[in-house]
């Protein structure tokens, strides 16, 4: 038996009524076309007994499609006072599935909710989107409390993302989402499909994690060594990595490197062998 939607004014008339003007400061760009947002919260996979939590819900059209797609209940994360009040008529709609928690979501602990099974499916503010992934990718214990995520992206960010060795989209934020994680681009988002629309185009991407990483290392050495190596990433290992508090070329032979290797050119297993290295190495003296 399906459960019955109840009737929302249009989006536009949301908006209107609570005088919603989109804020560069807070990265806002309203995602209005309910075909579009139908269209993400399908791509995260089925929803129903999955707890879902959105990030910068705005007038709540992705948060419209993820309730109907059957998101046992739905935690969104809204700093802007305005966009509370817009949402709660539709918390009231669906009441007991949609919870509007105010506040920060960069200081929002996922690992808090308890063990219930989770996915994370929003279009993050541009401009607070990588520190977000960052936080999501780095919990005490793996797997973490959430089982995907399902992110818009600026397209150059997501293409970083994914990115693999050989390329420049490939670098810090390659190395670390795939060390613990699988990743793939879904599809484009024209700009167009914003109100008001950007000036890049979006795109989503999907998040799933390993097991287990990769490697066992400490993430605080992995980003040591990508800061070092993609810091100066048209400079050879030997050159790029001397600024560490290890000696580079011990550190490069020791990881199984060529030390006239450029960062670029260094997979995700390569740059843990140099983070695992590290740590033998600062152990040691």
């Amino acid at each position: 038996m399906t459960r019955a939607e109840p009737e929302l004014p249009p989006l536009r008339e949301v908006i209107a009524a609570y005088e919603l003007r989109a804020r560069k400061s807070l990265g806002q760009n309203f995602l209005l076309d309910l075909n579009l947002t139908g269209r993400i919260a399908r791509a995260a996979g089925p929803l129903a007994g999955y707890r879902v939590i959105e990030i910068g819900p705005g007038p709540g059209g992705l948060t419209r499609a993820l309730l109907a797609a059957g998101a046992e209940t739905v935690i969104a994360i809204e700093k802007d006072t305005r966009c509370i009040a817009a949402l709660g008529p539709l918390s009231d709609a669906y009441r007991g599935r949609l919870d509007v928690i105010p506040g920060d979501a960069l200081t929002f602990d996922v690992e808090t909710l308890g063990g219930k099974p989770t996915k994370i499916i929003a279009n993050l503010p541009y401009n607070i989107a990588t520190p977000l992934l960052i936080g999501w990718l780095s919990p005490r214990q793996w797997p973490p409390a959430w089982d995907s995520l399902t992110l818009m992206f600026q397209k150059e960010v997501a293409q970083r993302i994914i990115a693999e060795p050989g390329g420049k989209a490939y670098g810090r934020l390659s190395v670390i989402t795939q060390w613990r994680c699988e990743a793939e681009i879904l599809f484009d988002v024209p700009a167009g499909a914003f109100t008001p629309p950007p000036k890049v185009t979006s795109a989503i991407v999907q998040i799933t994690p390993r097991a287990a990483p990769l490697a066992e290392i400490d993430q605080a050495d992995l980003e040591r060594i990508t800061m070092a190596a993609f810091g100066q990433r048209r400079k050879m290992l030997r050159r790029s990595l001397s600024g560490l508090d290890v000696s580079a070329p011990a550190l490069i032979a020791l990881a199984g490197l060529d030390p006239t290797a450029r960062a670029e050119e260094i997979d995700v297993a390569g740059f843990c062998a140099l983070a695992k290295a590290y740590a033998e190495l600062r152990e040691t003296g």
